[in-house]
């Protein structure tokens, strides 16, 4: 039980770190070139936001609304 448990853990910490790099990997301009400072922040943040509010589900698999959406996005983005 232990085992499945830590794969489990690893497997979220390897998803949620794979996630925030490939949105530090799509921050870049219409020209092709890498955003820097403040224009990279904004990006990143809203691409992580957006990636966390199409996991927003209840065990039923409805979506999330209101307070509970509000907190399982902003737990989300701190952990990825």
């Amino acid at each position: 039980m232990r085992r499945i448990i830590l794969a489990a853990l690893i497997t979220c910490l390897a998803v949620g770190t794979a996630a925030a790099q490939s949105c530090d990997n799509k921050a870049v301009s219409a020209n092709g070139k890498p955003l820097h400072g403040a224009a990279k922040m904004n990006f990143v943040r809203k691409c992580k936001r957006d990636a966390c509010v199409s996991k927003a589900v209840s065990a039923e698999g409805k979506p999330l609304h209101g307070a509970a959406k509000n907190s399982f996005t902003r737990k989300c983005m701190t952990t990825a």
